[in-house]
């Protein structure tokens, strides 16, 4: 958490939540704390009022977009794939927004592109290109990651190396590993 400086249990939208004002996650207890001091219908973190509307929210992400922002960049994507937060789907503008966001060095960006192109979800399958994004993601420390390219050893029947991507992504709080 950037107010209090303690990490955030696995998953973390369980145990945070995600200020689009300025795109950083704050944990529970800060957001309780900030509610305590009558500050609850601003942002913890920058202090910026808590949009009320989808459309303030996207207006929000949009400048941290221009920004350059790269969580900003990758939850825009994330709303223009699923077509949510007032906007229509549009799953090249989701890739090509990924692809920005990766390049700015997002690890989430690394998976869901990984992921995609690995899976074929609304893009032609790529596999190595999957597994390319998924290992830049595992490699720098995304559990998620790890764990999918500890399925697809699995699948390529090589089990030994995706038991090892496993035992590093339960290491790593993933629990379904």
């Amino acid at each position: 958490c950037p107010l209090c400086c303690l990490p955030i249990a696995l998953p973390a939208a369980q145990h945070s939540r995600l200020n689009t004002c300025c795109m950083k996650m704050v944990c529970h207890g800060c957001i309780v704390a900030s509610a305590k001091r009558g500050i609850g219908d601003t942002c913890a973190f920058c202090r910026t009022p808590t949009p009320d509307s989808s459309a303030a929210i996207l207006a929000l992400v949009r400048k941290r977009v221009d920004a350059k922002d790269p969580v900003a960049t990758e939850f825009l994507a994330r709303k223009y794939f699923d077509g949510k937060q007032s906007l229509q789907q549009d799953i090249p503008r989701a890739f090509e927004l990924w692809t920005e966001a990766a390049n700015l060095g997002d690890l989430n960006a690394h998976f869901n592109l990984g992921y995609r192109y690995w899976s074929g979800k609304g893009v032609e399958q790529d596999v190595a290109r999957g597994i390319r994004h998924l290992q830049h993601a595992a490699m720098h420390g995304h559990p998620g990651s790890r764990f999918l390219l500890g399925f697809h050893e699995h699948k390529s029947r090589n089990d030994e190396l995706a038991v090892q991507h496993w035992m590093i992504s339960a290491k790593l709080g993933h629990e379904k590993s």
